[in-house]
């Protein structure tokens, strides 16, 4: 069961549906909740580079400028963070490092990490609508995230509908359905745990493996398996047509089905998938 969940905060279309989730999560009783400002200040007041003579002052003067901004902005989401929140208790956190050591740091005190998609972060600018940080907090940390796309994208986001399952026995994809079976972030859901390949039998095998493995942590769970090369695509339509609450994945560094990150499948699943994804490496 999860414990507590970290939210990382901006102004951005993706962070504010990402800090509604997190609060939701949150009021189902038990959870900590944490929101995050990350004030990013190496970029701003600390920013250093060269300037021509007599310039020094001026850098001075717009680095202290964009600190200002920076904790102006902090201010404002952490103020819209707690109207949401209401009577809901939560803790805050200034994270003055930049986004990737910040957040690596803080969220080693909970289980979940609950970020927008789009996500800038102060000063860091995103790619195709994936805030680089999200690449860096799966690569090199060691707690799952929970991806949260703007609320115009999940027009048809059912949030009672199932958990959907992507899955095909390697080593990432089996850490998420673990940690997502664990976890449950989501509460007492449905599942349908989703397998492509070549061989349509196969695929029908490992995701009634995957099935099996939820059942025995009391998650009642289906099995579909397809026949097809394009995991992320056929993924991607899956979701259309079925309105899941949740995505779960592993997340991959080579090519194929296991090609994920921000250049490949997983970017690709990101961008487009129409509901939050929970995932791990």
């Amino acid at each position: 069961m999860i414990r507590s969940i970290l939210v990382a905060l901006d102004d951005t279309p993706g962070a504010a549906a990402a800090r509604d989730l997190a609060i939701s999560l949150a009021r189902r009783g038990g959870v900590k909740l944490t929101a995050a400002a990350v004030l990013d200040l190496p970029h701003t007041r600390d920013a250093h580079g060269p300037v021509p003579v007599g310039g020094a002052a001026f850098m001075e003067h717009r680095n202290e400028a964009l600190a200002r901004r920076a904790e102006e902005a902090a201010r404002k989401a952490l103020a819209a963070f707690s109207a949401a929140a209401g009577d809901l208790p939560f803790e805050t956190l200034r994270l003055e490092d930049a986004p990737e050591p910040a957040l690596l740091k803080a969220s080693a005190r909970h289980d979940l990490i609950v970020i927008g998609r789009d996500c800038t972060l102060g000063q860091e600018a995103t790619e195709d609508g994936v805030a680089p940080v999200i690449d860096a907090l799966l690569r090199h940390g060691a707690r799952p995230l929970l991806v949260v796309p703007p609320r115009r994208e999940m027009a048809d986001y059912d949030p009672a509908g199932m958990v959907l399952v992507g899955y095909d026995a390697s080593v990432p994809a089996m850490r998420a359905l673990q940690l997502y079976a664990l976890l449950k972030p989501e509460g007492e859901a449905h599942a349908k745990v989703f397998c492509c390949d070549e061989d349509r039998a196969k695929a029908k095998r490992i995701a009634e493996e995957g099935a099996d493995y939820l059942s025995r942590h009391g998650v009642e769970a289906s099995a579909v398996g397809v026949a097809g090369e394009h995991a992320a695509d056929l993924l991607v339509a899956e979701a259309t047509d079925g309105r899941p609450r949740l995505m779960v994945m592993g997340a991959y560094e080579n090519t194929g089905l296991r090609g994920f990150f921000l250049g490949s499948s997983t970017g690709r699943l990101l961008r487009h998938m129409p509901c939050p994804i929970f995932v791990h490496r």
